[in-house]
């Protein structure tokens, strides 16, 4: 079976109803361009879909990494470097591959111009972010800070890829993939720099 007929199968089996109706319910019953929620609601889906964007994402990603080498911290660098690098590559490749319409039953409230699956800004949101929280963990011992760098990143992350599904914009399988092949890749990067860097090597360098 070709790329192209799985990505059918799936697109109208029973799993691709239920998210037809999910998507249906989150607008007005008579107008399927009018999102459910007062306007000031809408606008701060777009401005949460935004923080997902390549653009807002390579800022923060390039900042971050300058800052990074300006202090010393190549491997560090690199580490993130490489992880948004490579997310972005994994999700352009895969959505080609898999080619899955974008969504046809509501209106768009945002432009897009790829395919569907998996969602980008959930794949990204959710290695960036996380990744960035892990390293910002990492700088104090106090496990409660630890714990709301990762509480904050993974709630950034959650906002970006609901964001999607409110706007329109993506199925929301699409988002489901894109948020665990984000944290797996975010996961596997970090346990690779691990390994290559030694435990008290990474310690050092973070």
């Amino acid at each position: 079976m070709s790329d192209a007929a799985v990505a059918t199968t799936v697109f109208n089996s029973s799993l691709g109803e239920i998210e037809r109706n999910l998507m249906r319910a989150l607008r007005e019953p008579l107008d399927a361009g009018d999102p459910l929620g007062p306007d000031w609601f809408e606008k701060f889906a777009i401005d949460m879909t935004s923080l997902g964007g390549h653009t807002v994402l390579t800022l923060l990603v390039l900042i971050v990494t300058i800052y990074l080498l300006l202090v010393r911290k190549r491997a560090t660098a690199a580490l993130l470097a490489g992880s948004a690098i490579g997310a972005a590559l994994l999700s352009h490749v895969t959505k080609l591959v898999i080619d899955r319409p974008r969504p046809d039953v509501v209106d768009h409230l945002v432009e897009v111009s790829t395919p569907s699956f998996p969602s980008g800004h959930a794949m990204l949101s959710a290695t960036i972010y996380l990744t960035l929280g892990a390293l910002l963990g990492r700088q104090f011992p106090q496990p409660a800070l630890r714990r709301y760098f990762l509480v904050v990143a993974a709630s950034l992350t959650v906002l970006v890829g609901m964001s999607r599904v409110y706007l329109g914009v993506h199925w929301p399988t699409d988002v489901l993939a894109g948020w665990m092949v984000g944290v797996l890749w975010a996961w596997g990067c970090w346990a690779l720099a691990q390994r290559l860097l030694g435990r008290e090597g990474a310690r050092t360098d973070v």
